[in-house]
C-alpha cells in the first residue's frame, strides 16, 4: 500500500531523507520561506510539462481546493463539474450530500457527471452556460469498492476541447496517479493539457507536501486567491520533494513502476486461475485495483484478509501501490502468499460443501 501513496521511492529512501535531515538543520518552520521553495518549483516547472507555476500545501485536499477557487476567480462562475465517485479531498464541497457535520448548502453548485460518458458532460455544459468554472477529474477513474476505468480513446482530448470552447478550466487531480504514469503529468500519456494540475502524496516520499501547477493564463489569478497555513512553508518536506523528484528521473520510476505492476498482475491473476479463481486487475499497473469475480464482496475479502496474515498488506476496497522499491523477491513472495491465500479460500469452500 506504500502508506496509500506516498512511499513512491519506498519507506525511509535514504537520499530524500538526508536531503530532509539537511534542511532540518538549515531550518524548517521559520518566519521566512526557505530558498529551497524556489528551487523545488523550479525542479516541478521543468518536470512537469502543463506547469509553468507551482504553489504548495500540505495535503492533497490544499490543491484540489485551491484549483477550484482559482477556476472560480478566474472565470467568475461557480459551478463545478466532478465525475461521480470521484474523491478529491474531504472539504465540505467535495463530500456526499448530508455527510456528517456538512451544510446541503456546500454542494449545491457541484454537477455530477458519469467518467467516460461525453454525451453526460457536453448535457451538463450545454444546460448550464456560462455557469461552470470548472471541471475536476483525476486522470482515470479510480473509486473505491469498484473497479477502476481507464480513459476512452480521445475522451480527453474531447473533454479538453469543450472545456476550452466554453472557457472552463480544467483541472487535474494528480495527487493518487502523479509520477506513476508519467513523470510529467499522467495528462501526458493521454494526450492532453489541462490548466491546473494537483499534486500530492509521492511528491516528496511522505514527507507532508502537496503541490499545485498550472499555466501562465492563471498565474496572476493565482496569486490573488489567499490560501494558506501555518506549515505551507515547512521546508524540510521541499527538500525532500526536489530530492524525490531527482531520484524519479533518475530511476525512470514510472516505467520501473509499471513494469512491476505489469509482471505482478500477470502472476496474480496465473495463481489464481491455478487455484480455481478470478481475478480481475484494474486501473494502470503502477496502482492495480484487486477483484475477485464470481464471489461475494465476504470471500473476497476473506482473500484479502489470508494475503494478509501471510505477509502481504493489501486491502479490499482501495487500488494498491507499486514503489520503485519492489524487487522481483518482492513479486515471488507476493505470489507465494497469494497462492497460500487461494488455498485457504479453496479449503473452506470445500469444508461448507
Amino acid at each position: 500500500m506504500c502508506a496509500y501513496g506516498p512511499s513512491i521511492l519506498g519507506y525511509n529512501h535514504p537520499e530524500v531523507d538526508e536531503a530532509a535531515k539537511t534542511q532540518y538543520g538549515l531550518g524548517n518552520t521559520v518566519s521566512l520561506a526557505s530558498p529551497v521553495m524556489i528551487d523545488l518549483a523550479t525542479e516541478l516547472v521543468d518536470l512537469v510539462d502543463a506547469a509553468d507555476w507551482a504553489l504548495f500545501g500540505k495535503n492533497g485536499g490544499d490543491s484540489t481546493s485551491l484549483a477550484v477557487m482559482i477556476a472560480r476567480e478566474a472565470t467568475g462562475r461557480e459551478k463545478i463539474i466532478k465525475v461521480r465517485d470521484g474523491y478529491h479531498g474531504v472539504a465540505p464541497w467535495m463530500q456526499p450530500e448530508g455527510s456528517p457535520g456538512t451544510l446541503s448548502s456546500a454542494t449545491d453548485q457541484v454537477l455530477t457527471v458519469e467518467w467516460n460518458d461525453l454525451d453526460s458532460f457536453e448535457k451538463t455544459i450545454s444546460d448550464h452556460p456560462n455557469e461552470i468554472a470548472c471541471f475536476i477529474s483525476s486522470p482515470y477513474n479510480h473509486p473505491a469498492f469498484r473497479d477502476n476505468e481507464l480513459p476512452q480513446e480521445g475522451y480527453w482530448q474531447k473533454v479538453s476541447s469543450l472545456c476550452k470552447k466554453n472557457g472552463i478550466i480544467l483541472i487535474v487531480d494528480d495527487v493518487r496517479a502523479g509520477f506513476r504514469i508519467n513523470i510529467s503529468g499522467s495528462n501526458v500519456a493521454y494526450g492532453f493539457k489541462p490548466d491546473l494540475i494537483c499534486f500530492g502524496k509521492a511528491i516528496a516520499n511522505g514527507y507532508p507536501l502537496s503541490a499545485l501547477v498550472g499555466s501562465n493564463d492563471l498565474k496572476d489569478t493565482a496569486e490573488k486567491v489567499y490560501f494558506t497555513g501555518t506549515q505551507f512553508f515547512s521546508a524540510a518536506p521541499m527538500a525532500a520533494a526536489k530530492a524525490t523528484l531527482l531520484e524519479l528521473r533518475k530511476s525512470d520510476a514510472a516505467n520501473k513502476m509499471t513494469d512491476f505492476g505489469e509482471r505482478l498482475n500477470k502472476a496474480l491473476i496465473k495463481t489464481a486461475k491455478d487455484c480455481g479463481f478470478k481475478l480481475v486487475a484494474s486501473g494502470i499497473p503502477a496502482m492495480p485495483y484487486y477483484r475477485l469475480d464470481g464471489v461475494d464482496r465476504e470471500t473476497h475479502f476473506s482473500w484479502i484478509d489470508h494475503c494478509t496474515k501471510n505477509g502481504v498488506y493489501m486491502v479490499g476496497w482501495h487500488n494498491h501501490f507499486i514503489s520503485t522499491a519492489h524487487t522481483h523477491e518482492d513479486l515471488v513472495g507476493i505470489e507465494e502468499s497469494a497462492k497460500k491465500a487461494f488455498t485457504a479460500l479453496g479449503n473452506s469452500k470445500t469444508e461448507k460443501v
